[in-house]
């Protein structure tokens, strides 16, 4: 178990990444601290996962708000004593578009969540982190803040993750000392609910069957197929683990090979 007598706070746990992270921190024998902004996916995530309710807490969380980043950290310290890992799910994505027509209000919202909010929760995170002697700041990026999209078009998400592995190179320069790793996983094509939900779509729109839209975007792959929510969270686990011990301020695309480098 890479994760045996950890305690991991992961923000964002909702249906789909958030959960498999969290699930997947649980089966590696982590002691998780759940943060989102719904209840109600807080709740039955932790069912899923813990059903007796003895290695997981969790907090309604909103990481725009610093008053509760810092409340979801002092849950993870009072509950199991302290904090040896945080992982980054939280997010905005469902804003699409370029730039011609972007509304700029709504950009910043997106920047406020996906670049300001990670850096919040990581910065109510860091008493615990420093106190325990180290440990793993994983954050969750997007293989579009490295190279264009070829499929949906999200300008504001990509630019908000891109100045996330910015951050990320500072942040693990000024926590190295401390032995605070800082790194950053970038899925691609990721089978889960939101890629599941554009398969159904496109498929609706154009009038083909959902294999056929899969298809075309596996073809892409290096590997015969996507890589799932499963395969993200398994990688962030890792990264999160003394198995990484030695690795800090590195950006590892999980893309079934579609982007190489």
């Amino acid at each position: 178990m890479l994760l045996r007598n950890k305690t991991v706070v992961v923000s964002g746990v909702g249906a789909g990444l958030g959960h498999q992270v969290a699930a997947a921190c649980v089966r590696d024998g982590a002691s998780v601290v759940l943060g989102a902004r719904t209840e109600a996916n807080l709740a039955k995530s932790a069912a899923l996962i813990d059903p007796a309710g003895e290695r997981t807490a969790w907090r309604a969380t909103d990481i725009s708000d610093e008053e509760q980043c810092v409340a979801l950290a002092a849950l993870a310290v009072e509950r199991f004593g302290g904090i040896d890992a945080v992982i980054h799910v939280a997010a905005l994505d469902a804003l699409f578009g370029g730039l011609r027509d972007a509304d700029f209000a709504s950009w910043r919202d997106v920047v406020d969540v996906n670049l300001f909010g990670t850096l919040r929760m990581t910065r109510a995170c860091l008493p615990s982190l420093t106190a325990r002697g180290g440990g793993s700041v994983v954050m969750i990026g997007t293989q579009s803040s490295v190279a264009a999209p070829s499929q949906v078009q999200q300008a504001a998400y990509a630019a908000s993750k891109g100045g996330l592995v910015s951050a990320m190179y500072s942040l693990a320069r000024e926590l190295g000392p401390d032995r605070i790793r800082v790194n950053t996983v970038q899925p691609g094509w990721m089978w889960g609910p939101p890629v599941e939900a554009y398969v159904r779509f496109q498929a609706h729109t154009e009038g083909v069957p959902e294999a056929e839209v899969l298809a075309r975007l596996t073809e892409r792959m290096a590997l015969p197929e996507l890589a799932t929510d499963a395969d993200v969270a398994e990688t962030a686990v890792f990264l999160a683990s003394d198995r990484a011990r030695a690795i800090t301020g590195q950006s590892l695309l999980v893309n079934a090979g579609e982007l190489m480098r």
